[in-house]
């Protein structure tokens, strides 16, 4: 996998698993597809951006998404987030939904979760590459091998983490995460923010309260959620 290099905070935790030779076809795959003249989203240098903004022993809570946005201009290496300036995709916006009901932040116009990052939460989908307009296209091509390695290696460490589950792909990820029978971590799950979901138990979930309740509780403090 050759989609630039690994953040050193990372490095330990994934090498093992780019060693493998399914994260070396990784790389050879994509450049083929770029070859063919196929659109990847988001663009070489955006697909580690998660892990760049987020450094392993600043995170506090995992968001994790399917795959990234497959239209123009959205993807931008982070789960769920797009460039200030675009517009809000539907799932998002209904993010914005829950964030004021939860926390009573009123909603923006601005998609861009950067700032969230920034603070320790790490916004990782389950494949960190698509091709455009083809949802779920680079799924079983090697990243989530290298995904699972990521959400693994927040669940190793004995800080005290929440792990954000919306939707079925994202669930599936929890038994890479040590640590629930302890308590030492909190896991969140709900159906997807999609419109087509969203109604059926992620409104009222009040995510962003809970996971700084447990934060706070475990001396680790909060996020502002403030977008």
């Amino acid at each position: 996998m050759t989609e630039g290099a690994i953040p050193e905070s990372w490095r330990a935790a994934l090498e093992p698993v780019l060693a493998t030779p399914e994260s070396r076809q990784l790389g050879g795959w994509l450049r083929a597809e770029e070859q063919a003249g196929k659109t990847i989203y988001p663009p070489r240098g955006c697909r580690l951006r998660a892990l760049e903004l987020t450094p392993l022993d600043d995170v506090k809570v995992v968001i994790l998404g399917q795959d990234p946005y497959h239209g123009p201009g959205q993807a931008m290496g982070l789960s769920f987030s797009v460039p200030g300036g675009v517009r809000l995709p539907p799932s998002l916006i209904n993010i914005t939904k829950e964030l004021e009901s939860d926390l009573g932040i009123p909603r923006r116009r601005s998609g861009d979760l950067t700032g969230w990052a920034r603070q320790g939460v790490l916004l990782l989908n389950n494949t960190l590459t698509v091709e455009a307009g083809r949802a779920g296209s680079h799924a079983r091509h090697g990243w989530e091998a290298i995904t699972d390695a990521a959400v693994a290696a927040v669940a190793a460490r004995n800080a005290a983490s929440v792990f954000i589950l919306w939707g079925s792909h994202a669930q599936a990820k929890a038994v890479r995460i040590a640590g629930l029978e302890d308590g030492r971590h909190l896991v969140l799950r709900s159906p997807h923010p999609s419109p087509l979901s969203a109604h059926r138990g992620f409104f009222g979930s009040k995510p962003f309260s809970r996971a700084n309740a447990f934060l706070a509780t475990h001396g680790r403090g909060t996020i502002d959620w403030t977008l």
